[in-house]
C-alpha cells in the first residue's frame, strides 16, 4: 500500500515485499523514537515500527517539507494490521477516475496549477467503475467506456482541520465521442488537451506525485517497456 502524505509516498509492506535489490539511505530497527536531529534523505526504511512511531511520522511528513527525503517505507510481519492502524488516523473519502485514450493519446486536465487526470468522489450507490466514468463525463464533456482497473492511488490532504485519506480507483477508459469536449469550469478544470504519450510524460512534470505513479501504472500495463 502506498500513500502519497504531503506528496510524500509512504509505503506499507510486508517482508515478502520487501525488493533485497533496493537500497536505502537510512534503515531503522525496531525503533521507538525518532533521533532528535532528522537529516534525512533519500528512502528511509523502517523495521516493524510502533503506533507510535507510525504518527510520529505521519505529523512529520504532513508538516515539514522534507525536500531531500524521497520515500519512507514501514516493513511488518502484519501488514493488514498496519494498514488498519493508519487508516484509522483518518476520515477516508472515495473517489474513482480515468485514464482516457484516443489511438495514441492520453487525456488530460489542468486544474488549480496542475496537469491532472479527471476524477471525483462517489455519489451513494455507486460502483467505483460508476463513478468513474460519471466523472470523467462531467468533468470533460466527453463519451468514455471503462474496461480494466488500473490501480488504487491513496493520498492524505486537511480540510476542515480534519485529516483525510482519499482512495481513489482508476480505470482504462476509450473515448467514445469528444465532439462536445469541454473543461467543467466549476470544478476549477481550465483546460483539457489530448496528449502523446511522450508529451503526456513531459507535461505531468507539473502534476503530483500520485498523477506519475498512476501514469506509470498505465504504462507498464499497455504500452512500450522503453517509454518508462
Amino acid at each position: 500500500m502506498r500513500i502519497f502524505v504531503n506528496d510524500k509516498p509512504f509505503d506499507l509492506i510486508s517482508y515478502e515485499e520487501l525488493n533485497p535489490s533496493k537500497t536505502y539511505e537510512t534503515v531503522y530497527q525496531q525503533l521507538e523514537e525518532l533521533p532528535s536531529h532528522l537529516q534525512w534523505k533519500d528512502d528511509v526504511l523502517f523495521h516493524e515500527p510502533s503506533h507510535d512511531l507510525v504518527i510520529r511520522l505521519l505529523y512529520l511528513l504532513r508538516t515539514r517539507k522534507m525536500k531531500d527525503l524521497d520515500s519512507i517505507t514501514l516493513v511488518t510481519k502484519d501488514k493488514s494490521s498496519l494498514k488498519k492502524f493508519v487508516k484509522s488516523r483518518f476520515s477516508i473519502i472515495k473517489a474513482a477516475g480515468g485514464v482516457v485514450t484516443k489511438k495514441d493519446k492520453l487525456l488530460l486536465i489542468f486544474r488549480l496549477g496542475k496537469w491532472d487526470f479527471p476524477k471525483g468522489k462517489f455519489e451513494k450507490g455507486e460502483t467505483p467503475k460508476e463513478c468513474a466514468v460519471r466523472e470523467v463525463e462531467e468533468e470533460c464533456a466527453v463519451k468514455v467506456k471503462a474496461s480494466k482497473k488500473i490501480c488504487t492511488t491513496w493520498h492524505t490532504y486537511t480540510q476542515n482541520r480534519k485529516s483525510i485519506l482519499k482512495k481513489t480507483y482508476w480505470y482504462e477508459m476509450d473515448c467514445i465521442s469528444d465532439a462536445q469536449m469541454a473543461p467543467q469550469q466549476e470544478e476549477g478544470i481550465e483546460d483539457i488537451r489530448w496528449f502523446f504519450e511522450a508529451d503526456a510524460k513531459i507535461a505531468l512534470i507539473n502534476s503530483y506525485p500520485s498523477m506519475r505513479y498512476l501514469f506509470k501504472q498505465f504504462i507498464r500495463r499497455n504500452l512500450k517497456p522503453q517509454t518508462l
